[in-house]
């Protein structure tokens, strides 16, 4: 049996040996031994314990920014280049054949309402100005490439006698008197007389005729007297190249109307413009041939 001191004695003993081996003796549910060395001097950091688990963070409110914008990635295509300014062709104060041109593809759709003259006038610009309104074009009375081009279009190449045209206007429709025989046919609406041969038409030239106090018979006549070189009795006047057909009114060559137009009238004769003209037919015609003046 152990005495109290003989216990003592042991538990002494048990504490020099743990020492001189080198174990550390740590009591039940005490903390770890900070710093402690064991034998050799070697340094032994002690296990940390496991840390607490955090709490879970609280959820962030949605946020109310506006979304960044998406960068737009896509390639801006380079500017179309505008369209090049028509080009001017011809304006008024021009002359030539391309405005002789012009002017017979003008009249070909009713916007030229007189023969080609080959110079770009007043009368010009406000034919091509109609035929600009009616196709979309800017209304200048010039023209330019863009005008051109639709002409062009919407005509054909004028003819030799399109170009240069016997008469200013139209020559008219033939009267049926005139169908027959060898005829001055002469129509006061157009102001031209067409001289033909058994329906068909040999030349034709600008006419005027006589004022609203000196008007021209109409009717059907036949040439009775030609004289080269007629001057008038009553007027005193040269009148070349006279084919008298009814009374005192004859068919002349008229320096007046070659000069002044139709600006002036005759004293009931038929005035005739061109005189190479009126010298040829003068050549042509008898005696005897039918004169018809007709409306």
């Amino acid at each position: 049996m152990l005495t109290k001191s003989g216990l003592c004695r042991g538990f002494a003993t048990a504490a020099v040996l743990a020492v001189s081996v080198g174990c550390t003796v740590q009591p039940a549910n005490s903390g770890p031994v900070a710093d402690a060395k064991p034998a050799g001097g070697a340094r032994v950091t002690p296990t940390p314990e496991p840390a607490e688990p955090s709490e879970p963070a609280e959820p962030s409110e949605p946020s109310t920014a506006p979304p960044r914008p998406i960068a737009d990635t896509r390639t801006t295509p380079a500017p179309t280049p505008s369209a090049a300014k028509p080009k001017t062709l011809m304006a008024i104060g021009a002359e030539g054949e391309q405005v002789r041109e012009l002017q017979a593809r003008l009249r070909q759709i009713g916007h030229f309402d007189r023969s080609p003259t080959g110079y770009y006038g007043s009368v010009t610009v406000t034919a091509v100005s109609s035929f600009q309104g009616k196709r979309g074009l800017p209304r200048t009375g010039t023209t330019d490439t863009d005008t051109w081009q639709k002409l062009l279009g919407m005509t054909r190449k004028p003819t030799r006698d399109e170009l240069r045209p016997p008469t200013t206007k139209p020559v008219a429709k033939p009267d049926p008197r005139c169908m027959t025989g060898r005829v001055l046919c002469i129509s006061k609406n157009s102001r031209t007389l067409s001289w033909m041969i058994d329906g068909t038409v040999k030349s034709s030239m600008d006419v005027r005729f006589g004022s609203q106090y000196t008007p021209t018979r109409e009717g059907t006549f036949e040439v009775y007297w030609k004289s080269r070189h007629h001057v008038s009795t009553l007027y005193d006047t040269p009148m070349p190249y006279a084919m008298f057909f009814s009374g005192g009114q004859a068919v002349h060559y008229s320096a007046d109307f070659a000069a002044r137009g139709y600006s002036g009238a005759s004293h009931g004769c038929v005035n005739v413009r061109d005189e190479k003209k009126i010298a040829s037919l003068f050549g042509q015609v008898r005696n005897g041939d039918k004169v018809v003046i007709y409306w």
